[in-house]
């Protein structure tokens, strides 16, 4: 005896499938984007650190709010995702222009994070409070968006904590040991 699933599933399958591989090429090319525009391979992987939270934060949502991983949740995780290295490129790129400047590293980060809290903050809070009255599903109708406005709601806060805590430590951590090496490079070079 064999089985087969037929109608919409076969749609459905298609679209996880279309939909996971788009995500994992998104990430891919903004990887590829960021490492033109910094010249670096690892400040775009500090900047797509705050995307695994993000999908975490998107799951726990979805099973908190009882909302099934659909096709809407997954456009709400590519959503989520564009907005979180957003967040986290305004972190690292200030940090990098400050460093550039001469700034010692901790305080270029911590100077970075000092200015860029509240543009992260507003552009986050703004997104999420928008997506509030999609998420609650009031009109007749709206509740097949309210899976993309869930997701897009439980990735951003959850990745808001990571972009402002995460991100800069990780970027301290991984910069801070080149800063090391040059400086005991130039003191041998001198002597």
């Amino acid at each position: 005896m064999r089985i087969n699933v037929r109608g919409s599933v076969e749609g459905m399958r298609r679209s996880f499938k279309s939909f996971g591989i788009g995500l994992i090429l998104s990430i891919i090319l903004v990887y590829l984007v960021l490492m033109a525009q910094f010249s670096s391979f690892v400040d775009p992987l500090v900047i797509l650190l705050a995307v695994p939270p993000g999908i975490t934060g998107v799951i726990g949502f979805l099973l908190l709010t009882h909302t099934t991983l659909n096709v809407m949740s997954l456009m709400g995780v590519i959503m989520m995702t564009g907005i979180v290295v957003s967040n986290s490129i305004l972190i690292v790129d200030v940090a990098r222009n400050l460093r550039g400047e001469g700034m010692p590293i901790d305080e270029a980060v911590a100077t970075a994070c000092r200015l860029r809290l509240r543009p992260i903050l507003m552009t986050s809070l703004a997104t999420i409070l928008g997506m509030i009255p999609m998420a609650l599903a009031l009109e007749a109708g709206s509740e097949q968006y309210a899976p993309l406005a869930r997701a897009i709601i439980g990735g951003l806060t959850v990745s808001v904590i990571v972009t402002v805590y995460v991100v800069p430590a990780a970027y301290l951590w991984i910069h801070r040991k080149e800063e090391r090496v040059v400086a005991t490079g130039d003191v041998q070079h001198d002597a």
